[in-house]
């Protein structure tokens, strides 16, 4: 899929952090894309393994049919669970983030495919942030499709582009709009 950057920040309008997307999700969602390798040709590759778990990550099944169906040779993982066992590894910003509001509920998620033709090569060709539903919902663990959005390179390599203290600098004007103008600079179309 081709995302223009009209495509980019109408997806930027739906991330609506704190109400579609708990504000926690944005704070993870960074520490991905600084945790991650985009190259030149927008490719991107993981640089830590999820089938060993790291950073509290394991196999997404896709049971619900959320997603696409998984092509031979990919998997689906998620990441996010902040109490999983090797989540420990994760950032202190995004364990115990300094300001309560942005602190979350443990239900934001990111999921990514991974083409899996090398063991220790991790190539990402799709990624989304979502989240659980609300305990009240009574969905158990499932995803909530009405709040699960892809991620493209191109946001994420925005993202990875600003350093965490200019992120919480902006985080803390307390914008409504705060991912407008996080991710409001022009770009390139890109595929993904």
């Amino acid at each position: 899929m081709l995302l223009s950057m009209g495509t980019l920040l109408g997806v930027c309008k739906k991330l609506d952090f704190g109400q579609s997307v708990p504000k926690h999700g944005l704070l993870l969602l960074h520490w991905f894309a600084n945790v991650i390798n985009i190259d030149n040709n927008n490719v991107l590759r993981l640089t830590f393994d999820p089938n060993t778990e790291d950073f509290g990550s394991h196999h997404y099944g896709n049971y619900e049919n959320m997603l696409d169906p998984v092509p031979w040779g990919y998997r689906y993982f998620t990441v996010g669970n902040l109490y999983e066992e090797t989540s420990d590894e994760l950032p202190q910003y995004v364990l115990h983030p300094p300001v309560r509001e942005y602190e979350g509920d443990n239900r934001d998620r990111i999921i990514f495919r991974v083409r899996e033709t090398n063991p220790r090569v991790h190539i990402i060709d799709q990624v989304y942030l979502t989240q659980h539903f609300r305990p009240e919902e009574f969905q158990g663990t499932r995803y909530d499709p009405d709040h699960t959005y892809p991620i493209s390179t191109n946001l994420l390599r925005e993202i990875s582009e600003i350093p965490y203290p200019e992120l919480w600098r902006r985080l803390q004007t307390r914008d409504d709009n705060i991912h407008l103008h996080l991710f409001a600079k022009p770009s390139n179309t890109v595929s993904h």
